[in-house]
C-alpha cells in the first residue's frame, strides 16, 4: 500500500474516532442539562404551522393545560407546533424545554424556551425526547413528526422503554394512517392489532391532559 493511501485511511480513522467523542459529548451535555427535568410531556408537530393556524393554538392550549396540571413540556425548540408548545408552557409558568437540532434550513430556536439543548445528531436528540418524557403528544406534521412517532412506537412495542401514552392529536389527520396500518400491516401479519393499542387518538386539549393524568407513569418511579 502506498504512503498516500495509508495516510488517507489513517485520516478517515481519526475522523471517525473524533466523531465518536462528539457524539459522546452531546449525550453527556444533554444528560447534564436535563438531569433535573421531571414529569415532562414531549409535544411533536410541524415546524411549518403558522401562529394563526388552529393547530398552533390547540398545541399552545395543550401545553398550557399540561403545565397547569403540574407537567412540563419538551419540544424540538423550533417554530410552528414546537413554538406553540413552548409558548403555552411558558405562559403557564411551567417548565419549557427545547431540544434544538442544527439544520441548514432551520429558523433557529423559538423565544419561549427556558431550558435549551442543542444537538447535531438526530438520534441523540431523540434519545433525550424519550429519556425525559412520560408521554408523547403527536400533532399533525410531516416526515420528521412521523420519524419521532415511529421511534417511540417501536421502543414501546419491543419493551425497550416503560409503557407510556402515545397520543395522536386529531382523528381527521391520523385516522387515514391508522386505517392504512390496519389494511396493510395488520392484515399482512406484520404487526398485531393489539400493538396499535399503544397509540390513542384524541381530539381536544382537555382530553389529552386528562388521558395523560390517568395513564402516564412517573419519572420518579
Amino acid at each position: 500500500m502506498s504512503t498516500a493511501k495509508q495516510y488517507v485511511i489513517d485520516s478517515l480513522s481519526t475522523q471517525e474516532s473524533w466523531r465518536l467523542f462528539r457524539i459522546m459529548s452531546e449525550i453527556v451535555d444533554g444528560i447534564e442539562n436535563l438531569s433535573d427535568i421531571t414529569n415532562c410531556v414531549s409535544i411533536f408537530g410541524s415546524a411549518r404551522t403558522p401562529s394563526d393556524h388552529p393547530m398552533y393554538q390547540e398545541a399552545e392550549e395543550i401545553a398550557r393545560l399540561l403545565c397547569e396540571a403540574g407537567y412540563g413540556v419538551i419540544t424540538g425548540g423550533g417554530p410552528g407546533i414546537m413554538e406553540a408548545g413552548n409558548k403555552g408552557a411558558q405562559e403557564a409558568n411551567g417548565t419549557s424545554v427545547g431540544l434544538c437540532i442544527q439544520l441548514p434550513m432551520e429558523q433557529g430556536a423559538n423565544p419561549f424556551i427556558d431550558v435549551q439543548c442543542n444537538f447535531k445528531y438526530f438520534f441523540v436528540r431523540k434519545l433525550m425526547f424519550i429519556k425525559y418524557a412520560l408521554a408523547y403528544v403527536v400533532m399533525p406534521g410531516g416526515f420528521g413528526t412521523l420519524d419521532e412517532l415511529t421511534e417511540a412506537f417501536v421502543l414501546r412495542q419491543t419493551n425497550k422503554i416503560k409503557p407510556f401514552p402515545i397520543i395522536l392529536y386529531k382523528s381527521e389527520f391520523w385516522n387515514g394512517l391508522l386505517d392504512w396500518t390496519r389494511d396493510q400491516m395488520v392484515s399482512s401479519g406484520y404487526i398485531g392489532e393489539d400493538e396499535l393499542d399503544a397509540m390513542v387518538v384524541l381530539d381536544s386539549p382537555e382530553e389529552v391532559v386528562q388521558y395523560i393524568m390517568e395513564h402516564s407513569p412517573s419519572l420518579q418511579g
